[in-house]
Protein backbone atom coordinates (compact mmCIF):
# COMPACT_ATOMS: atom_id res chain seq x y z
CA UNK A 1 0.00 0.00 0.00
CA UNK A 2 2.80 2.39 0.91
CA UNK A 3 4.44 1.88 -2.48
CA UNK A 4 1.19 2.63 -4.30
CA UNK A 5 0.62 5.81 -2.30
CA UNK A 6 4.20 6.94 -2.93
CA UNK A 7 3.96 6.27 -6.66
CA UNK A 8 0.66 8.16 -6.86
CA UNK A 9 2.17 11.06 -4.93
CA UNK A 10 5.16 11.13 -7.27
CA UNK A 11 2.87 11.06 -10.29
CA UNK A 12 0.72 13.95 -9.03
CA UNK A 13 3.80 15.98 -8.10
CA UNK A 14 5.43 15.37 -11.49
CA UNK A 15 2.32 16.48 -13.34
CA UNK A 16 1.39 19.39 -11.10
CA UNK A 17 4.63 21.05 -9.99
CA UNK A 18 4.81 23.65 -12.82
CA UNK A 19 1.22 24.71 -12.16
CA UNK A 20 1.80 24.73 -8.40
CA UNK A 21 4.97 26.80 -8.65
CA UNK A 22 3.36 29.45 -10.86
CA UNK A 23 0.23 29.50 -8.70
CA UNK A 24 2.23 29.97 -5.49
CA UNK A 25 4.15 32.92 -6.94
CA UNK A 26 1.07 34.62 -8.41
CA UNK A 27 -1.23 34.08 -5.46
CA UNK A 28 1.41 34.99 -2.86
CA UNK A 29 2.24 38.21 -4.73
CA UNK A 30 -1.39 39.27 -5.05
CA UNK A 31 -2.26 38.26 -1.49
CA UNK A 32 0.70 40.07 0.08
CA UNK A 33 -0.06 43.15 -2.02
CA UNK A 34 -3.68 43.03 -0.86
CA UNK A 35 -2.71 42.76 2.81
CA UNK A 36 -0.28 45.67 2.52
CA UNK A 37 -2.71 47.92 0.64
CA UNK A 38 -5.60 47.28 3.02
CA UNK A 39 -3.31 47.26 6.08
CA UNK A 40 -4.59 43.89 7.23
CA UNK A 41 -2.62 41.68 9.58
CA UNK A 42 -0.76 38.66 8.24
CA UNK A 43 -1.76 35.49 10.09
CA UNK A 44 0.64 32.82 8.93
CA UNK A 45 -1.39 29.70 9.68
CA UNK A 46 -4.52 31.09 8.02
CA UNK A 47 -2.63 32.15 4.91
CA UNK A 48 -1.03 28.71 4.69
CA UNK A 49 -4.43 27.03 4.98
CA UNK A 50 -5.73 29.18 2.13
CA UNK A 51 -2.66 28.31 0.07
CA UNK A 52 -2.83 24.58 0.84
CA UNK A 53 -6.49 24.48 -0.14
CA UNK A 54 -5.78 26.20 -3.44
CA UNK A 55 -2.86 23.87 -4.19
CA UNK A 56 -5.01 20.87 -3.30
CA UNK A 57 -7.71 22.02 -5.74
CA UNK A 58 -5.09 22.46 -8.48
CA UNK A 59 -3.67 18.98 -7.86
CA UNK A 60 -7.18 17.53 -7.85
CA UNK A 61 -7.88 19.24 -11.16
CA UNK A 62 -4.68 17.87 -12.69
CA UNK A 63 -5.40 14.37 -11.39
CA UNK A 64 -9.00 14.07 -12.60
CA UNK A 65 -8.54 15.68 -16.03
CA UNK A 66 -5.29 14.11 -17.22
CA UNK A 67 -5.41 11.28 -19.75
CA UNK A 68 -5.70 7.95 -17.93
CA UNK A 69 -3.61 5.50 -19.93
CA UNK A 70 -4.22 2.83 -17.29
CA UNK A 71 -8.00 2.89 -17.54
CA UNK A 72 -9.27 -0.65 -17.94
CA UNK A 73 -13.03 -0.15 -17.74
CA UNK A 74 -15.81 1.67 -19.54
CA UNK A 75 -18.35 4.10 -18.13
CA UNK A 76 -20.25 2.67 -15.20
CA UNK A 77 -23.75 3.86 -14.32
CA UNK A 78 -24.58 0.90 -12.07
CA UNK A 79 -24.09 1.33 -8.34
CA UNK A 80 -21.50 -0.97 -6.73
CA UNK A 81 -20.62 -2.62 -10.04
CA UNK A 82 -17.01 -1.42 -10.11
CA UNK A 83 -16.61 -1.15 -6.35
CA UNK A 84 -16.81 -4.90 -5.79
CA UNK A 85 -14.87 -6.07 -8.82
CA UNK A 86 -11.46 -5.50 -7.21
CA UNK A 87 -9.91 -7.94 -4.78
CA UNK A 88 -9.29 -6.38 -1.37
CA UNK A 89 -5.60 -5.67 -0.96
CA UNK A 90 -4.83 -5.64 -4.68
CA UNK A 91 -3.13 -2.73 -6.41
CA UNK A 92 -6.33 -1.80 -8.25
CA UNK A 93 -8.26 -1.86 -4.96
CA UNK A 94 -5.87 0.65 -3.37
CA UNK A 95 -5.72 2.79 -6.51
CA UNK A 96 -9.41 2.92 -7.44
CA UNK A 97 -11.23 2.32 -4.16
CA UNK A 98 -9.03 3.63 -1.38
CA UNK A 99 -7.58 6.30 -3.68
CA UNK A 100 -10.99 7.81 -4.37
CA UNK A 101 -11.75 7.91 -0.65
CA UNK A 102 -8.43 9.50 0.35
CA UNK A 103 -8.60 12.00 -2.52
CA UNK A 104 -11.70 13.69 -1.09
CA UNK A 105 -10.85 13.75 2.62
CA UNK A 106 -9.03 17.11 2.27
CA UNK A 107 -11.97 18.56 0.34
CA UNK A 108 -14.42 17.63 3.08
CA UNK A 109 -12.12 19.09 5.71
CA UNK A 110 -11.32 22.37 3.94
CA UNK A 111 -14.90 22.97 2.81
CA UNK A 112 -16.13 22.41 6.36
CA UNK A 113 -13.45 24.71 7.75
CA UNK A 114 -14.12 27.65 5.45
CA UNK A 115 -17.90 27.45 5.59
CA UNK A 116 -17.92 26.25 9.21
CA UNK A 117 -20.29 23.44 8.33
CA UNK A 118 -22.10 22.00 11.32
CA UNK A 119 -24.76 19.82 9.72
CA UNK A 120 -23.82 16.57 7.95
CA UNK A 121 -26.48 17.11 5.28
CA UNK A 122 -24.85 20.41 4.27
CA UNK A 123 -21.46 18.72 4.00
CA UNK A 124 -23.01 15.86 2.05
CA UNK A 125 -24.62 18.18 -0.52
CA UNK A 126 -21.47 20.25 -1.07
CA UNK A 127 -19.24 17.17 -1.38
CA UNK A 128 -21.71 15.39 -3.65
CA UNK A 129 -21.93 18.44 -5.93
CA UNK A 130 -18.14 18.53 -6.29
CA UNK A 131 -17.84 14.80 -6.99
CA UNK A 132 -20.72 14.73 -9.47
CA UNK A 133 -19.26 17.70 -11.36
CA UNK A 134 -15.93 15.87 -11.63
CA UNK A 135 -17.51 12.68 -12.98
CA UNK A 136 -19.66 14.60 -15.49
CA UNK A 137 -16.57 16.48 -16.67
CA UNK A 138 -14.69 13.20 -17.07
CA UNK A 139 -17.57 11.84 -19.14
CA UNK A 140 -17.54 14.90 -21.41
CA UNK A 141 -13.76 14.94 -21.96
CA UNK A 142 -13.61 11.23 -22.76
CA UNK A 143 -12.40 9.83 -19.46
CA UNK A 144 -14.23 7.12 -17.52
CA UNK A 145 -17.44 8.04 -15.67
CA UNK A 146 -18.02 5.83 -12.64
CA UNK A 147 -21.00 6.31 -10.35
CA UNK A 148 -19.15 4.30 -7.69
CA UNK A 149 -16.45 6.98 -7.64
CA UNK A 150 -19.11 9.46 -6.57
CA UNK A 151 -20.01 7.28 -3.58
CA UNK A 152 -16.37 6.80 -2.64
CA UNK A 153 -15.63 10.52 -2.98
CA UNK A 154 -18.61 11.37 -0.79
CA UNK A 155 -17.47 8.83 1.80
CA UNK A 156 -14.00 10.37 1.85
CA UNK A 157 -15.39 13.90 1.98
CA UNK A 158 -17.61 13.00 4.93
CA UNK A 159 -14.57 11.62 6.75
CA UNK A 160 -12.97 15.03 6.19
CA UNK A 161 -16.09 16.73 7.58
CA UNK A 162 -16.08 14.50 10.68
CA UNK A 163 -12.35 15.15 11.13
CA UNK A 164 -13.00 18.90 11.06
CA UNK A 165 -15.83 18.63 13.60
CA UNK A 166 -13.66 16.45 15.86
CA UNK A 167 -10.75 18.90 15.75
CA UNK A 168 -13.15 21.82 16.29
CA UNK A 169 -14.62 20.26 19.43
CA UNK A 170 -11.24 19.19 20.80
CA UNK A 171 -9.80 22.68 20.14
CA UNK A 172 -12.53 24.30 22.23
CA UNK A 173 -11.52 22.14 25.18
CA UNK A 174 -7.83 23.04 24.98
CA UNK A 175 -6.18 25.80 27.03
CA UNK A 176 -6.24 29.23 25.40
CA UNK A 177 -2.53 29.12 24.49
CA UNK A 178 -3.02 26.08 22.24
CA UNK A 179 -5.62 28.05 20.27
CA UNK A 180 -3.48 31.18 20.01
CA UNK A 181 -2.04 32.50 16.75
CA UNK A 182 1.51 32.04 18.04
CA UNK A 183 1.06 28.33 18.77
CA UNK A 184 -0.85 27.67 15.52
CA UNK A 185 1.82 29.53 13.54
CA UNK A 186 4.55 27.40 15.14
CA UNK A 187 2.69 24.16 14.38
CA UNK A 188 2.07 25.28 10.79
CA UNK A 189 5.75 26.13 10.34
CA UNK A 190 6.83 22.72 11.65
CA UNK A 191 4.40 20.92 9.33
CA UNK A 192 5.55 23.02 6.37
CA UNK A 193 9.24 22.32 7.04
CA UNK A 194 8.63 18.59 7.50
CA UNK A 195 6.60 18.53 4.28
CA UNK A 196 9.36 20.23 2.31
CA UNK A 197 11.99 17.89 3.76
CA UNK A 198 9.82 14.90 2.84
CA UNK A 199 9.41 16.11 -0.76
CA UNK A 200 13.11 16.94 -1.23
CA UNK A 201 14.65 13.87 0.41
CA UNK A 202 12.13 11.15 -0.41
Amino acid sequence: MGGIINSTFDEVLRISWPTLFIAIVLVATIRIGYLIKHQESFVFYKEMLYLFFMLYILCLFQLVTKDDLNAISNNNFTLFKEMFRYEIGSRLFYRNILGNVLMFIPYGFFASYYIDIKKPITAFLIIAMASISIEITQLVIGRVFDVDDILLNIFGGMIGFLLYRFIYKIANLLPKFFRSKIFLNIITTIILVLGLVFIIWR
